[in-house]
């Protein structure tokens, strides 16, 4: 039986043109599963910011280092929860990695996941916090100062050689990190890419275009946190860092439009029997998302901003605006990219004959509140990882003894 009833049964095919299988009226994959890569591509890319700082050295960017880290962390916290949302029996997940299955692309991602939460991001925030904590657990009152202590993992130790220690320990974590990154939102690409059924997903470059596209969206999302968190605080916005930040989103930008366009010219040169059927999906059912949001919106009118921020001689807080904007169309870019590949690679028909259509739901476990929900919450773990963790260093002259 449909969920939609059959009102809205009549409605789905009331919008279905050409030919299709009985079995395709429906889209399985719903806009959980758009969210999903979205939430990971903004880990992936935050930490690949962070990483410019202790591995490549640049210091600009030194003031949003902090940020970036606990932005991949809450971001990689709620990444799973709209893949359990979209299970059948989400409470036994955990089977997934009492009885691994090797020859499984979903099934390995949980050691993906695990490796880079557990492995590399919680590490490299608890070398670069300890010393903070081990001073706010002197500080803070009760229970706080029980919270601190049992974060810092009872460390007392604040010596210079252990101070070192965390300092060689944190870069040598990042530059694991960087591939790892890589990994795991490359693995998302390459779970779609390796789709040959679907002419739409079937890409070798699938991965690198996800992984670019992360990378794009975590960089402006840090910069939008960053000019957002330091309008609460009253803080000034350091000019130095935001324009270093905006120039790595612009390269981003170029590289990323660049990979998407190549393969669209590929697909363009091989013209296989699917490429009737993929001219219909973009000029019909991917039109506004594709070509409006995805392309108009979310890259020319961002890359023309950033453009206009670098050649004229604008003051700060006109560039502040600029890049503000232009951040924000990014994210809306970046989200309807995922849609068009998760979505848009559902709605034409095996038979390459016809094409359906999707049907979101506004309530229910896979509907648009849910959706909304788990886009959210990352910013709400944020703000408790915030309130928790200070986004700058403790004043080094803090007397604390060993």
């Amino acid at each position: 039986m449909s969920p939609h009833g059959g009102d809205g049964l009549a409605e789905l095919l009331g919008q279905i043109t050409g030919f299709i299988f009985p079995n395709e009226i429906e889209i399985h994959w719903s806009i959980l599963i758009v969210v999903y890569p979205y939430v990971t591509g903004l880990v992936a890319g935050a930490f690949i910011l962070a990483s410019l700082v202790k591995v490549f050295k640049v210091k600009e960017v030194q003031p949003t280092y902090r940020l970036a880290l606990l932005t991949a962390l809450a971001f990689l916290l709620v990444a799973p929860l709209p893949l359990l949302l979209h299970l059948g029996k989400p409470l036994r997940f955990y089977e997934i990695l009492l009885t691994p299955n090797p020859t499984s692309a979903m099934a390995m991602f949980g050691f993906v996941y695990a490796w880079y939460l557990m492995g590399v991001l919680l590490l490299e925030i608890w070398f670069e916090y300890r010393r903070d904590l081990i001073t706010l657990a002197r500080t803070a009152r009760f229970p706080l100062n029980w919270v601190y202590r049992v974060l810092s993992l009872f460390s007392r130790d604040v010596s210079e050689a252990a101070l070192a220690f965390d300092r060689k320990a944190i870069q040598f974590i990042t530059i694991i990190g960087i591939p790892s990154a890589f990994l795991l939102h490359g693995y998302v690409g390459f779970i779609f890419g390796s789709v040959k059924a679907n002419p739409w997903w079937s890409s070798v470059l699938m991965p690198i275009v996800f992984l670019m596209s992360a990378i794009v969206s975590g960089i402006a999302l840090v910069i939008f946190l960053y000019m957002v968190l330091a309008g609460i605080r009253r803080e000034p916005i350091d000019m130095a860092c935001l324009d270093k930040i905006a120039s790595y989103l612009f390269y981003a930008v170029i590289v990323d439009f660049s990979l998407e366009a190549l393969d669209f010219i590929h697909r363009l040169y091989q013209s296989e029997e699917s490429v009737k059927i993929l001219g219909s999906l973009i000029t019909h059912k991917l039109f506004m998302s594709l070509f409006v949001i995805q392309i108009l919106l979310g890259m020319f009118i961002p890359l023309g901003i950033l453009v206009l921020a670098k050649m004229r001689g604008f003051g700060d807080e006109l560039r502040k605006l600029l890049y503000f904007t232009a951040a924000i169309l990014i994210q809306l870019g970046i989200f309807a990219t995922r849609w068009n590949v998760v979505i848009g690679g559902q709605l034409f028909s095996k038979s390459f004959r016809g094409l359906m259509t999707y049907k979101m739901e506004i309530t229910g476990i896979e509907g648009l509140v849910a959706a909304l929900v788990l886009l959210a919450l990352p910013f709400a773990v944020l703000y408790v990882l915030i309130k928790l963790l200070p986004t700058r260093r403790l004043d080094e002259r803090t007397p604390v003894t060993g």
